[in-house]
């Protein structure tokens, strides 16, 4: 009996303590929310990465008894990955990743749950550990780099000519490309900004990226910048594929916002360490405190009765029983678990067949000497392989490289592989048809193909080099990537699910989940969660404060012109700005 009293009475005091804004580990504050209504209901959320963790992290505060059940690794492709045997002489293991982590300004959803997860000296938590990256690089073969401020760029403007002005100038000042092209995708975005809602959905969603900019008759530049750049360095796409509603909606948070205007921060921001042990660790840590259970486990099966998940099956034969059921996995796991009978209440989940993924994943080099690239990003425009980095060091003074590995490596150079089905410069073949050598060796020959002078990489700098384990290849020498990423194709927002349906206690919370981000991230990954979270309370009969959601910004000053284009549209009429310029 005194056990169970003791287990009863830490929970209401957590429910209470969150209910009050205050922090069980001492550090920061949770954001106040009412406490949902005993009996304390039973979540089952499977998957732990971004979606999962913020799954259970809001279903904990409000008073949710939560196990979460992960098959791997917490924090899934965000998380850090250890170098095994890299550590020396009692020195930790060197930091490997997925991919480097990037936090745009327009992101809403992952700094609000940053702020309430405690990091010790920190007064707004895991927030403080975003650090502004204050310039990015365009590095080209043939010609010279450009290199971009990061900060606030153009000025108010309250004109329609004063959008293609601001814009245009802007994209032809960092982007290098001659006014006229600028003026014409400035004004290819005004066509998107002033679209409305119903366009967006039934003629942009429906167009090729490549199509809406009109890429063939401009200049190279142009094409490979503003067409192919975009659309491969954002989502792994390929600009012939992409949807325009999807690519245009980020071209709106990215080159249609020069002031930064509703932006959480910065246009560009890091974090100021690995990501587990700047994000994802505490993140865990907090979650534990609000009684989250976490076991490590991979669900195989859902069982069905009637209009309701009854059961979970994994993969060690064991089998979950909850009251709900969060399944935050990715959609090529997802669309696995769709047996006849969830299909037969849910029919339209069969449409996730449709959905495309494709490979964007990362290679870490650690350096003997500071990398002297950027103070930032760097994308590499003639990259066949669609390559993007950055040096970390410059951005951990908390976790200096030097105190880890051998001693001996300087900096890491992060770089994240778009492209894996264009042949390369060394051997030509694909990413995918080549060995992890042969990848380090074409991604390391490209890296140097593009960096001259002072950037320049020398063989002599590489001290080792570090692939996202979650590449693999089978006795044949064929190649497999467990984690693989959404592609936003033309018309996939059709086949995409909403979060909640017709079985009443599941709850789908991945980033194939239809969103207003409406992109494979973290950020998509986090409003997934708290819309599911939000369902979930409504099916429950909770009266707890229900999660935040944000909307992408857009710009107050063409909502106007959207209205006008609801007409517009309805009437078979083009938007009143898609002339020939």
């Amino acid at each position: 009996m005194a056990r169970q009293l003791g287990t009863v009475s830490r929970r209401a005091l957590l429910r209470g303590a969150v209910a009050a804004g205050i922090s069980t580990t001492g550090a920061v504050a949770a954001r106040p929310i009412r406490a949902a209504a005993d009996p304390v209901q039973r979540v089952a959320v499977f998957g732990g990465g971004v979606a999962g963790l913020t799954a259970a992290h809001e279903l904990a505060e409000r008073g949710f008894e939560v196990t979460l059940y992960e098959r791997r690794a917490l924090g899934g492709k965000a998380r850090s990955i250890a170098v095994p045997g890299s550590g020396r002489d009692g020195r930790p293991d060197l930091p490997g990743e997925h991919g480097f982590r990037f936090f745009p300004g327009f992101y809403r959803h992952i700094p609000d749950t940053m702020r309430r997860i405690p990091f010790p000296g920190n007064a707004n938590g895991v927030w403080d550990n975003l650090v502004a990256a204050p310039e990015a690089r365009f590095a080209r073969t043939g010609s010279e780099d450009t290199i971009v401020p990061m900060g606030r760029a153009g000025k108010p403007w309250a004109t329609v000519d004063d959008f293609r002005q601001t814009v245009g100038s802007v994209i032809s000042t960092s982007m290098r490309i001659p006014m006229s092209d600028a003026a014409y995708f400035a004004n290819r975005l005004l066509v998107f900004n002033t679209s409305c809602d119903a366009r967006r959905f039934g003629e942009w969603e429906n167009l090729a990226w490549r199509d809406f900019v009109g890429a063939r008759g401009r200049s190279t530049e142009f094409r490979v910048l503003l067409s192919r750049t975009l659309t491969t360095l954002l989502v792994a796409a390929k600009d012939d594929l992409a949807s325009t509603r999807t690519i245009g909606a980020m071209g709106e948070q990215f080159l249609g916002n020069p002031l930064e205007i509703g932006n959480d921060g910065p246009l560009d921001r890091v974090l100021n360490g690995p990501t587990s042990e700047a994000w994802i660790d505490p993140w865990v840590a907090r979650l534990r405190d609000l009684g989250v259970r976490f076991e490590t486990a991979e669900v195989r099966g859902l069982d069905v009765d009637g209009h309701r998940i009854s059961g979970a099956r994994l993969a060690d034969g064991r089998s979950v029983d909850a009251d709900h059921y969060v399944l935050a996995v990715p959609v090529e796991v997802a669309r696995h678990l769709w047996t006849p009978e969830i299909l037969a209440v849910r029919p339209e989940l069969a449409a996730m067949d449709r959905l495309t993924v494709d490979w964007m994943t990362g290679i870490q080099f650690y350096l003997r000497r500071p990398a002297a690239i950027a103070r930032g990003h760097t994308a590499y425009i003639d990259s066949p392989w669609s390559l993007t980095s950055i040096a970390q060091n410059q951005f951990w003074p908390r976790t200096p490289l030097p105190g880890r590995g051998d001693g001996s490596v300087l900096d890491c150079l992060s770089v994240d592989i778009s492209n894996w089905n264009t042949p390369g410069i060394l051997s030509g073949k694909t990413a995918k048809q080549c060995t992890a050598q042969e990848i380090s060796r074409e991604v390391w020959a490209q890296l140097q193909a593009h960096l001259k002078g002072h950037a320049e990489l020398r063989d002599d700098d590489l001290h080792s080099w570090f692939l996202d384990s979650g590449i693999s290849w089978d006795a044949a020498g064929n190649s497999a990537n467990a984690d693989p990423l959404l592609i936003n194709t033309v018309g996939s927002w059709a086949a995409r699910p909403v979060t909640h349906g017709a079985l009443e206690n599941l709850f789908l919370a991945g980033d194939y989940v239809r969103t207003g981000v409406d992109l494979a991230t973290m950020e998509g990954a986090c409003e997934a969660a708290r819309t599911a979270v939000n369902a979930l309370l409504d099916v429950a009969g909770s009266n707890a404060e229900r999660c935040r959601v944000f909307s992408l910004y857009r710009a107050v000053e063409l909502e106007p012109m959207r209205q006008l284009d609801t007409a517009r549209y309805a009437a078979g009429q083009p938007n009143m700005f898609d002339v020939p310029v």
